[in-house]
């Protein structure tokens, strides 16, 4: 792609607006320029969507989902061009975009088109009636995707919003349009109808997202990203009573209990704490450690936490990447700063690494392992979204679930044991939408995703992503009796 990125409606690119600038993660230079849409771009795209909208939802499942096939496959052929992009806005080693984050957004497309070909609907038949469903699509939704995994997120909201028969307008986080507008690229060349899929770029609040979500062409919207601006989005279409699905922040806690295979729970740990810069809402912030093993456990944590490597996106071993922007590192290196004056003793990092080159140009801030502070320190109460932890010992199973329940998130969690009832018993005993036994991030893309109180509304995934992105409409027929 091109050094500047244009919106995309209608099916073309659109050169208007004014810029602003991107930057590396890595070094902290200018990436691209990118076009942001004032209010009559967006209002271009909500009609370009509207317009494409009757034909594309007339359409049967099976088309819809033969599109999202011929999606995947060209993605797969755009592979490295996608590559480029993620890494260029986000500064993530090439590992993870090759292995996690490109192949998901392929195998997004593919299993909601799957899933969405065997979606039965729904029939019950009485003696002399005939009740049975069908499902319409919303409409045309607002599809808002975060910084932290862009091209993820936004094929797992675009799979299912169309194969459902909506048409959508995307808009990526400001600090990475990159890869959505590749795969805007993507649609136009195998010839997806124009105005199905549309991209604006911008900002949020009294920009191209708040323009976007007020819009009253947009029958839906779907966002992940923190929890203060998905009450913001809820304020905004509270008067249209528009559905909204919300992925949003969380505080997730993890308990080692002292019967856990140590070494898998240190290396799961260190995966679900450190993974992505530690940018991702299903990260570990809150540890809490059966007292016997407490000193050994966070000894080995922290030490793994040291051996992580910064290397550049392209070297193969590189396990540590910078902060999104210098506006989120100074947040993760204020809550260092906040932890210290809290009292916390710091095991691990705290700080930000020097490198002698163009990296200390960059938005790195060191892995961090935290001890010492209270359960009701900020530290411990706020979603610091960096690659940090707070390690704590309990010495009871029902204090370890008390601590793990008592925050206002509940969107993830994990549970290291070998006792089998124990892990029953625990997972089903805490206020999270996902509980990881023994792993972290296993994801099976047909079980519902979503979080409780601050961390979200509603569930995505599987047939629950279908059931968001399509109306029900029960059609009852009285049935005479027959005369023969």
């Amino acid at each position: 792609m091109s050094d500047q990125v244009n919106h995309f409606i209608g099916g073309v690119p659109v050169a208007e607006g004014a810029t602003f600038a991107t930057y590396d993660p890595v070094t902290g230079l200018v990436v691209r320029e990118v076009r942001e849409a004032d209010r009559t771009v967006v209002d271009r795209a909500v009609a370009a969507a509207r317009s494409a909208l009757p034909a594309w939802a007339a359409l049967p499942v099976a088309e819809r989902a033969a599109w999202m096939r011929r999606l995947a496959d060209a993605i797969e052929e755009r592979f490295e061009d996608l590559v480029a992009a993620e890494i260029a806005d986000t500064g993530k080693s090439v590992t993870q975009t090759r292995t996690l984050d490109i192949p998901r957004g392929a195998a997004n497309f593919r299993s909601f088109a799957e899933i969405a070909a065997q979606h039965p609907e729904n029939a019950f038949h009485l003696t002399d009636v005939l009740s049975y469903t069908v499902r319409k699509p919303l409409g045309v939704v607002a599809v808002i995707v975060p910084w932290n995994l862009p091209f993820l997120l936004a094929t797992w909201k675009l799979g299912p919003a169309l194969v459902a028969g909506n048409t959508v307008v995307v808009k990526p986080s400001e600090h990475t349009p990159g890869s959505v507008a590749v795969l805007a690229e993507i649609a136009a060349s195998i010839g997806l109808p124009p105005g199905v899929l549309n991209v604006v770029h911008g900002f949020g609040g009294g920009s191209t997202g708040q323009f976007l979500v007020e819009h009253p062409g947009v029958d839906a919207v779907t966002f992940t990203g923190e929890s203060r601006t998905g009450s913001t989005i809820m304020k905004a279409v509270a008067d249209r009573v528009k559905p909204v699905s919300f992925e949003l922040g969380g505080k997730n806690a993890g308990l080692v209990f002292a019967d856990a295979d140590l070494d898998a729970a240190v290396e799961g740990s260190v995966r679900s704490v450190f993974t992505n810069g530690g940018q991702v809402c299903l990260c570990t912030e809150r540890l809490y450690v059966e007292r016997p093993v407490f000193e050994e456990f966070t000894a080995r944590l922290a030490k793994r936490a040291g051996e992580l490597r910064f290397g550049r996106p392209a070297d193969q071993d590189t396990t540590m990447m910078p902060m999104i922007s210098a506006e989120h590192r100074d947040k993760v290196l204020s809550y260092y700063e906040l932890a210290r004056g809290e009292g916390a003793e710091i095991r691990a990092g705290g700080g930000v690494p020097r490198f002698g080159d163009d990296r200390d140009g960059g938005y790195y801030v060191e892995p961090t392992v935290l001890t010492g502070l209270p359960h009701d320190s900020r530290v411990n109460r706020e979603e610091i979204f960096g690659p940090v932890c707070h390690v704590a010992p309990f010495d009871t199973e029902t204090e370890a679930v008390e601590l793990a329940n008592d925050s206002e998130y509940g969107l993830a969690a994990t549970v290291w044991t070998s006792n089998l009832s124990r892990a029953h018993r625990v997972a089903r005993s805490l206020e999270a939408g996902l509980v990881w036994v023994n792993t972290w991030y296993l994801r099976d893309l047909r079980t519902p995703f979503g979080g409780v109180k601050l961390s979200g509304i509603g569930r995505e995934g599987g047939t629950r992503s279908l059931d968001f992105y399509s109306e029900p409409t029960t059609i009852t027929i009285k049935l005479e009796p027959g005369n023969d």
